[in-house]
């Protein structure tokens, strides 16, 4: 069976040819997704002074915390459910699916006539939403040579950021005249391009074989040029849910996925307690409107830039010191806006932020994919990714809570400089292993 599904000889891609064409169109297509994801992601936040004030829902703080959180339990769900379903029905469809699901949400946000069905149509977003990125991750990982899975995958996932960075922009440009709905609009843009995944993106080679279509196998790995993984070829049924976590939390392989979870956990309380509310906050500490929204484009900016340095960074010195040290020099950038310096000077220790934090989780997302068994790559990336969604839950009703008291602006970043201490200490725990550097 392995040679009939192996790749031929005469028709095998040069290092070179993977790298450069066939790997790089996954990356590009998985990076358009995760743009996407990441307008959705920030949009919110981008419109959230305006949905404090708008006259008519009369929001308070917490409830403006809890509009975030519609969306991350939503992705909670969607991770696990998708992340599986991708398993046992293929990568290729549920991605195009969950593409689809949460621009088409974007819509229905849009025409919200209540903050009821506002947070209806985020929840429902927030399934899409959490589908793509386990799908995404082990499409990437799947399709980079050995020696670039963390520059592919951070450069996939620049388009998280990138996507933060368009919403706060759009948003600066286009929100006081128009209002937040257009700005919502606007997500759903995507729908327009799945035509495009649907004859561009392959299927994973590592689904077909497991779901036991090893002719469709052969085909897409001699099309793509590579080889399908021994470690699938022994399987031939696709894992049910309690496969899944049997192996993620087998006896060599529990304390390894206690810090994988509780990294992401930390780091997603970051990422989304700080994309939401870092406007909001620094509205608070004197700010304009316009200026409040810059903090947030250079926080998107320099963790899209980040993530396609510490990729580099990782593949050539190791991807938990990396990611470890990132973690650090984020939680520096993070506690230095506490203090009172000039805008560029605190433009400065934003970017310092956005690149120690949001770019160190994705970098240890794909981490996480490397070091997954190839059979469960994609759901043991979204069961991972659904518990990381509890931090990316608590971290907007965090913001939420700290701006519903008396407390000054600066204990935000006390707290959250903090949090990224402790995702450093998370990954220098992680074990060490010879599946990934």
């Amino acid at each position: 069976m392995t040679q009939s599904i192996g790749r031929p000889s005469h028709a095998a891609a040069t290092p070179a040819e993977i790298t450069s064409r066939k790997s790089l169109l996954v990356v590009a297509l998985c990076w358009f997704a995760i743009f996407a994801e990441g307008y959705d992601v920030g949009v919110l936040g981008a419109i959230l002074p305006a949905l404090a004030t708008d006259p008519v829902w009369k929001l308070t703080p917490l409830e403006l915390g809890a509009m975030g959180s519609y969306t991350v339990i939503g992705m909670l769900i969607g991770g696990i459910v998708v992340g599986t379903l991708s398993e046992l029905y293929g990568r290729k469809p549920l991605f195009m699916g969950c593409l689809s699901l949460f621009a088409a949400c974007m819509i229905a946000t849009s025409l919200a006539p209540t903050p009821f069905w506002f947070a209806v149509s985020r929840f429902v977003a927030g399934l899409g939403l959490g589908g793509i990125i386990p799908v995404a991750a082990a499409l990437t990982v799947e399709y980079s040579p050995k020696s670039r899975k963390s520059f592919n995958y951070g450069l996939m996932y620049s388009g998280y950021s990138l996507g933060i960075l368009a919403a706060a922009l759009f948003s600066r440009g286009f929100l006081a005249e128009y209002g937040w709905r257009v700005i919502v609009l606007f997500g759903a843009a995507p729908l327009l391009v799945v035509p495009v995944f649907y004859f561009l993106l392959p299927e994973s080679v590592e689904s077909l074989v497991l779901r036991g279509k090893h002719r469709q196998a052969a085909e897409t790995a001699t099309r793509m040029g590579i080889a399908v993984p021994k470690t699938v070829q022994r399987n031939r049924k696709g894992p049910g849910w309690s496969a899944v976590l049997k192996t993620i939390f087998a006896r060599d392989k529990a304390f390894e996925t206690i810090c994988f979870w509780v990294g992401l956990f930390l780091g997603l309380l970051l990422v989304y307690g700080l994309a939401q509310w870092l406007p909001q906050i620094m509205r608070k500490n004197g700010y304009d409107l316009g200026d409040s929204l810059l903090f947030l484009a250079v926080f998107s900016l320099s963790s899209a830039i980040g993530g396609i340095v510490l990729g580099t960074w990782a593949d050539r010195f190791g991807i938990k010191r990396t990611v470890a040290l990132s973690y650090l020099v984020g939680a520096i950038g993070i506690a230095a806006l506490t203090f009172k310096s000039s805008i560029v000077l605190n433009y400065v220790f934003v970017a310092i932020a956005g690149f120690g934090t949001v770019s160190a989780s994705l970098i240890l997302t794909g981490f996480l994919a490397q070091r997954l068994d190839p059979t469960i790559r994609s759901a043991g990336t979204g069961f991972a990714l659904s518990f990381s969604r509890i931090g990316a839950l608590t971290g907007p009703l965090l913001g939420g809570f700290i701006a519903s008291t008396n407390l000054a602006p600066e204990w935000n970043f006390y707290i959250f400089a903090a949090v990224a201490a402790l995702a450093a200490l998370a990954t220098v725990l992680i074990p060490s292993s010879t599946r990934a550097s």
